[in-house]
């Protein structure tokens, strides 16, 4: 009778510590998401960290960036419950898998669309998610129910395939990882290009639009492109003169400061990452490499 007694409280404090253990891993799996009106019939799609967008037409619907295989399935549930159309485009806005993965949910009834380069990187890499049908090397305009969407390349920046998107009646430009709104760029920068990417953001520039809507953080608006390629500037021009003059990486960590940004979003967690992704990159281009 004791063994048995001993038995069953084992049993329950293993089912105890199961479910406290397990719980809390299953409520930081739910994924974050949701659909918002961004102006006419263009929405901001949101998984966790990640936006895309969707642009919804009497003849069908235009998605960006799949993000993954669930989020994908989940969008395409929500755009046959909520506007009752088909997905007859998705256009990559570079080849990064965090952006365009899961892009096979939607091969039944979809187009895809990418930068020449994208397609490359598709291909090469033997990836599940549909390689681009449709190419272009410099600009191109989806058509679709009267709506029309202008894909522009605007030169090696944070790959060598990032494009941006204009959203011409909604007069909003969909741009993925080349620019956010009072925010430092990811960590080290990885497949990034230098000075391309400031020349990019020239390019950017000049294209007529209101809303800026990124791949990550809040909407802004046009300035805020000159804003960030601002920093851009600072951190790669101050990377440049602390090489010249010598300094190691980690001396460029203590005195890069970027003032001026500081109450920037992830100041504080990815300045020096920033400092240490330009310094590669130039060193690199230093020895011709």
């Amino acid at each position: 009778m004791r063994n048995s007694f001993k038995l069953i409280l084992v049993a329950v404090a293993a089912v105890f510590f199961v479910t406290v253990q397990t719980a809390p891993s299953l409520a930081q799996k739910a994924a974050k998401r949701s659909i918002t009106k961004i102006a006419g019939d263009l929405y901001r799609v949101q998984n966790n960290f990640h936006f895309s967008a969707l642009l919804v037409t009497p003849k069908g619907v235009i998605v960006t960036d799949p993000v993954n295989a669930e989020a994908a399935a989940w969008l395409k549930a929500e755009i046959a419950t909520r506007f009752k159309q088909p997905v007859k485009y998705v256009i990559y806005s570079h080849d990064h898998r965090d952006h365009i993965a899961g892009g096979e949910v939607f091969s039944d009834t979809a187009i895809f669309v990418g930068h020449e380069n994208t397609k490359a990187a598709i291909v090469g890499e033997k990836r599940p998610t549909p390689a681009p049908d449709v190419t272009f090397s410099d600009t191109m305009t989806v058509e679709l129910g009267g709506k029309r969407v202008e894909l522009t390349y605007v030169g090696r920046s944070h790959s060598d395939n990032s494009i941006v998107m204009r959203f011409l009646a909604e007069r909003a430009l969909y741009a993925v990882d080349i620019v956010s709104v009072n925010r430092l760029p990811y960590k080290t920068l990885s497949d990034s290009y230098w000075p391309d990417w400031i020349d990019a953001l020239k390019k950017v520039e000049t294209l007529d639009f209101d809303i800026l809507a990124p791949g990550h953080g809040k909407l802004g608006k046009k300035s805020d492109v000159a804003a960030h390629r601002g920093y851009l500037q600072d951190l790669y021009d101050g990377v440049v003169a602390g090489a010249r003059a010598g300094k190691s990486v980690e001396d460029l960590k203590a005195s890069l400061t970027l003032d001026k940004y500081k109450g920037w979003g992830r100041y504080k967690e990815w300045r020096t990452m920033n400092i240490e992704g330009v310094y590669q990159r130039v060193q690199m281009q230093r020895r011709g490499n």
